[in-house]
């Protein structure tokens, strides 16, 4: 048998099965690593190819390459040469999806599943080489990419650098994991011969005898049987003399990264098994910043010289970056995270303009020079400079000031921020290459590599006055990588406005805020020290009153006024006060407490609504096939195929048949086959629930095979044949008949009340409160002001996303029906929906003397979305089960109300509203 049928012959797989399943034995490497890493979607995806190559090739020196080609080719039409003297996959995956950690994985897999032990990394430049010696050898690196591999924690990869290979002989083991990483730069350098200098003529440095070794580290690496490449950027090594060089190594698999598949001369790569490109990232919004490019409305050029222009964009970029800061601070308060730097990246035409520029920037003349002490500049002229090089690499530190970076060229790859928000293009540059270039260094994003939801925490700004409509046209070509860009339009007034972040405490905490301030103020000591113990104690109280929702027999926050009640308090009280710096005066704090005991829960039921904790979760969404008739009218006609051994004699070539006689090793019953094959080509059928319609269907498959046959006993061998086959046709009908239901919720535990949660959001530097009666004009300035003057209100202030929600604010105020209302901010409630993927946020809650109330104001054109509908469903199973609650327990019933926008008005009652938009 030849080579290539050989090769061929390993290869063919029952068509049934899908290729990658987590259940067979040659992917369970596989998956154990995608969810010790946990790998994105798109890095799962090309792990499974790496695991189904490395199982189909030969993985040896020398393949026939026509051989392997043939193989990848097969499955993965893209690839249509290797372009290299060794089989060489190449991975298109988009800048700031994680490219490292698939190596990382890729490197992994191999070792575990295949025993590979030598490993060969390629980093396009200084900095991404650097990176990379951190990232595989440094398991206290927050990026180490082999946490979670418990077989490395004991056998730690061996790390072997360009700088150090030389020495490294004596470290090598028989089990140990070699990862060998090398600049391109001095790997070139080092594999060639020099052609000046005092070693001009001697051999090429990694081709000199090592007295470590023996022999040269080059017959080293390139005599090993298992040596497997990783070329990260790989576009930068497909240059002649780093193609010839990496050829000579001689690996046995070559794995290209890279987000820009073509060469030098801009041929594309013909060696691509995998693609997940920009604009696939971007449509898919998950794992890289929503790139836009943004602009001053109405801006007029012309007449404007240059050094005007730039100073204009530079004062838009601050705005804007002003902006973001506060967006990100807003986030990072509400998730309970911490709050990224961001930064501004200023791009200059050469060092004399960057100097000019960082110049400007430092001064008084830019915003009074605010940003004296926050300006790095970074290009040849400053890049050896220690505290310069310092400050770069720690750009992403939260204690690092720099908040402007002036730079001449692009920034190159490797440079692996997540805090890059801004881009500033000061020099003239083409609208493509602008797009190309610029965009992918700052997409990486900075929570957990996924987008968080809001917009301006997943949003990178090019500002760009000057060639804007250049860049949209660029950016709206088919063959953009973007093919997908948001546009930014800066009103004069936008630009004037900043923001600072905002938390809007509840009234209780604000009213303890507004006494510390009085306290702070008094002049005598002992009047001081009394007012301290009294708000101490108060604040104690305060603070353990919402631990006793979890007690057994609580019903309510009033019930913190009865004396079983109290006295727990109190214990949670002196429990506390016996920690930290409070217990220097716990005695008298504790004592103080048992005083204004009464007093302090009277206010805190005053400000609060029992709002019970209900973990409202959806459980396994339901899936069945519905019941139908099996379609036998076309392609089951199979005729029994004659079964003959072939003997050949090995002297002469003589051939002869024998008949199979049926009936040795007899088969299972016709049924029983076909059930087993459908269970085994449709992965989504569960036996037991599906038992009934398998067996009907296989049973009218049989009847319809059986009308072929003069002989019916040779009904089990005809099936024994065509199993397959017949067992796709009943699966591919399976599916057309395969259906999905909406999940139900699971019952859930009921808290009677939790916390009133404070709100975080940004607020106008200036100028950026106004009283809650004020009319506001125009109304789309709405959401801009954070409104105050509440007297029912659980919290101080709030913000409003549309004129009918502040319309509605004034109505809860101003009706003597309400007793006291919120809005919940964004974790208040804990409602998913959506297959569990969404919170559902209501926008108000109010209590009066019959009712709690939750309320939703809508868009009257949007009433009968599916999404809304699905989120009041949901919103209606809470007020149900908190209901059975708080009914059972003397409490009030929770009703929910869906209010179109074109309904409310400050002269609307709430009973009025109420009693035309309940839904039940």
């Amino acid at each position: 048998m030849s080579r290539t049928n050989s090769l061929k012959t390993t290869l063919r797989r029952d068509p049934c099965k899908p290729i990658f399943s987590t259940d067979t034995p040659m992917n369970q490497k596989a998956s154990y690593i995608k969810q010790r890493l946990s790998l994105r979607q798109p890095l799962r995806e090309a792990l499974d190819i790496v695991a189904e190559l490395a199982d189909l090739l030969p993985l040896q020196k020398e393949a026939n390459l026509a051989d392997a080609l043939e193989v990848v080719s097969e499955r993965y039409a893209t690839c249509t040469d290797f372009e290299r003297a060794f089989p060489s996959l190449c991975f298109s995956i988009a800048t700031g999806v994680g490219k490292t950690r698939l190596m990382g994985a890729c490197i992994a897999y191999l070792y575990l599943r295949k025993g590979i032990r030598n490993f060969f990394v390629l980093a396009p430049n200084l900095t991404i080489y650097e990176k990379l010696i951190e990232d595989f050898g440094n398991p206290n690196y927050a990026k180490y990419v082999f946490n979670g591999i418990s077989e490395f924690v004991h056998n730690r990869p061996v790390i072997i650098t360009g700088d150090n290979y030389a020495q490294q002989g004596a470290l090598f083991g028989e089990e140990e994991i070699r990862i060998n990483i090398f600049n391109i730069s001095k790997f070139n350098r080092d594999a060639a011969s020099a052609t000046r200098g005092k070693e001009k003529g001697q051999l090429p440095r990694m081709k000199r005898l090592s007295e470590y070794l023996g022999q040269s580290y080059w017959e080293y690496l390139s005599g090993l049987d298992d040596l497997v490449i990783l070329m990260d950027e790989a576009h930068r090594y497909h240059a002649d003399a780093s193609r010839n060089a990496i050829n000579e190594l001689n690996p046995v698999l070559g794995l290209e990264l890279t987000a820009t598949p073509t060469d030098e001369k801009g041929n594309p790569f013909r060696n691509v098994v995998y693609e997940y490109t920009l604009a696939k990232a971007l449509s898919d919004g998950r794992y890289v910043k929503e790139p836009a490019v943004a602009t001053r409305r109405n801006f007029q050029p012309k007449g404007l010289s240059d050094k005007e222009i730039e100073i204009i964009k530079l004062e838009d970029a601050v705005n804007l970056h002003w902006d973001t800061k506060t967006a990100i601070e807003v986030y990072a308060r509400t998730n309970g995270v911490e709050a990224v730097k961001p930064f501004i990246l200023v791009v200059c035409r050469d060092i004399a303009h960057a100097q000019e520029t960082a110049e400007y920037l430092r001064s008084a003349a830019f915003f009074n020079g605010e940003f004296s002490d926050k300006v790095l500049q970074i290009d040849s002229s400053t890049r050896r400079d220690d505290e310069v090089e310092r400050q770069f690499v720690e750009l992403e530190e939260s204690d690092n000031g720099i908040e402007i970076v002036v730079h001449v060229n692009m920034l190159k790859e490797g440079w692996d921020v997540r805090n890059l928000y801004t881009i500033v293009p000061l020099r003239a540059a083409n609208a493509a290459v602008l797009i190309e270039q610029t965009i992918g260094r700052g997409l990486r994003l900075p929570y957990n590599g996924e987008r968080t939801g809001e917009k301006k925490v997943d949003t990178l700004t090019v500002i760009a006055h000057d060639n804007f409509d250049k860049v949209i046209e660029a950016a709206k070509n088919p063959d953009s990588v973007l093919n997908k860009f948001s546009v930014i339009e800066l009103s004069n007034d936008d630009l004037a406005t900043r923001t600072v972040p905002v938390t809007s405490v509840t009234r209780i905490e604000a009213e303890v805020q507004e006494e510390e301030r009085k306290i702070a103020a008094m002049q005598n000591v002992e009047e001081q020290r009394n007012a301290t113990r009294t708000l101490d104690a108060r604040k104690a109280i305060i603070r353990a009153l919402p631990v006793i929702s979890t007690t057994q027999g609580v019903t309510g926050s009033a019930d913190s006024l009865k004396p079983e009640i109290r006295q727990l308090v109190m214990e949670k009280v002196e429990s506390d006060l016996g920690r930290g710096q409070l217990n220097v005066f716990a005695g008298e704090i504790l004592e103080e407490a048992a005083a204004i005991y009464e007093e302090t829960v009277a206010g805190f039921l005053k400000h609060t609504i029992d709002i019970p904790r209900i973990d409202l979760v959806q459980g396994e969404v339901p899936v069945w096939f519905e019941e139908f008739d099996l379609d036998v009218a076309r392609g089951f006609e199979f005729r029994l195929m004659d079964e003959e051994i072939i003997r050949r004699n090995l002297r002469n070539d003589e051939v002869d048949m024998v008949g199979v006689r049926q009936g040795a090793g007899e088969p299972d019953s016709p049924k029983n086959q076909l059930v087993s094959e459908v269970l085994d080509c449709c992965t989504e059928v569960d036996y037991d629930s599906n038992a009934d319609l398998l067996h009907k269907l296989a049973g009218q498959a049989l009847v319809k095979l059986e009308e072929g046959l003069d002989d019916k006993e040779k009904l089990r061998w005809l099936v024994r044949q065509y199993r397959k086959i017949i067992a796709l046709k009943i699966c591919d009908q399976m599916r057309a008949h395969f259906r999905m239901g909406e999940p139900e919720y699971r019952e859930p535990n009921v808290l009677p009340f939790v916390r009133i949660e404070p709100w975080n959001f940004s607020a106008l530097a200036e100028n950026g409160y106004r009283d809650y009666r004020d009319p506001v004009s125009p109304v789309s300035a709405i959401p801009k002001y954070v409104y105050r003057g509440f007297t029912k209100a659980c919290h101080f202030e709030y913000k409003f996303d549309s004129k009918a929600e502040k319309d509605f604010a004034f109505v809860l105020e101003h009706d003597d029906e309400i007793i006291k209302w919120l809005r919940p901010a964004l974790n208040q409630f804990r409602i998913y929906w959506s297959n569990n993927t969404k919170l559902y946020e209501p926008d108000f809650i109010a209590e009066t003397a019959e009712a709690i109330c939750m309320i939703e104001t809508k868009a009257a054109n949007e009433l009968d979305a599916p999404e809304v509908r699905e989120k009041a469903a949901a919103a209606l199973l809470f007020c149900a089960h908190a209901t059975a609650f708080t009914t059972s327990n003397n409490g009030k019933p929770w009703k929910y109300l869906l209010i179109p926008h074109d309904k409310v008005a400050t002269t609307s009652s709430f009973g009025y509203l109420a009693g035309l938009f309940e839904l039940k």
